[in-house]
This record gives C-alpha cells, structure tokens and sequence, in this order.
C-alpha cells in the first residue's frame, strides 16, 4: 500500500513541473515513475493504484494525466479509437503495438527511419513525427 511520508524526488519533480504535490497527485506519480519507462491507460493505472490501497476516483486519474501530459511528464498516445495510452518516456521515439493484448513497446530510438515526410501545409510546421507500427503477437484471441 502507498503510505507513509511523501517521497521527496516526488516533490520535486511535481514542483519542478509547475504543479502541486496533492495526496493523489504525488501517489499517482509515485506508481507511474517508480518502474522506469511505460504505457498506462487511466483504467490500467487507476485499477493499480486501488490495488495499493489509495482511494481515487478514474476521472481524477483522467485528470491528474492530462495534467502531468499538459506539464510534460508524460507523452498521450491516441493509437486505436479507444482508450489513450500515456507514455513516461517523453523523447522523441516510436512504438510497436501488439494488436492481440493492446502492450505498447518503444522502439529503440535510431532504429526506424522514416523518410518521404511532405512538407506541411503553408500555415503550418512539422512538430514531430511518431510511427506506431502494428504487430500481431501468436496465442489465442
């Protein structure tokens, strides 16, 4: 269960982004960060966080990600028309989408290039390009 005092390399990487060290802020930050690089959708991360034991509610969930998205802690990625998946890496990468279970996987970054970009319309910039290529993983459905 999260408990007990809050973690200070917490504190500060909230503060540091411009936002406020609530209760639920700092345990939803603790359960995304503490595993190094991943892909949550606020249903998956909201079931993990109830499992430890914190009382939420999934629209905080939606709102706390969207708020840390907003502050640059984390990537949204809209891959299929369901849930969004939200991305602790935020440089520039692209992912493998295993379409059987959903797991999003980032592809190492330099080992896909992509060329043929055409230029933008007149009123616009290129700000980014991200590939999600698709695979289909054995098993049964």
């Amino acid at each position: 269960m999260l408990g007990g005092p809050p973690n200070p390399e917490i504190r500060r990487t909230l503060k540091a982004a411009g936002l406020r060290s609530t209760r639920q802020r700092h345990a939803l930050a603790s359960v995304l960060l503490r595993h190094g690089n991943r892909h949550v959708t606020a249903e998956t991360l909201h079931a993990e966080v109830r499992a430890e034991g914190v009382k939420v509610s999934l629209a905080t969930v939606y709102n706390t990600l969207h708020s840390f998205t907003r502050a640059g802690l984390l990537r949204e990625l809209m891959v299929e028309s369901g849930p969004s998946y939200f991305d602790t890496n935020t440089t520039p990468h692209h992912h493998f989408l295993d379409q059987r279970t959903g797991v999003l996987t980032d592809i190492p970054n330099g080992r896909l290039r992509v060329t043929g970009i055409p230029s933008p319309p007149e009123s616009g910039e290129i700000a980014g390009v991200e590939v999600i290529v698709r695979v289909h993983s054995g098993g049964p459905e």
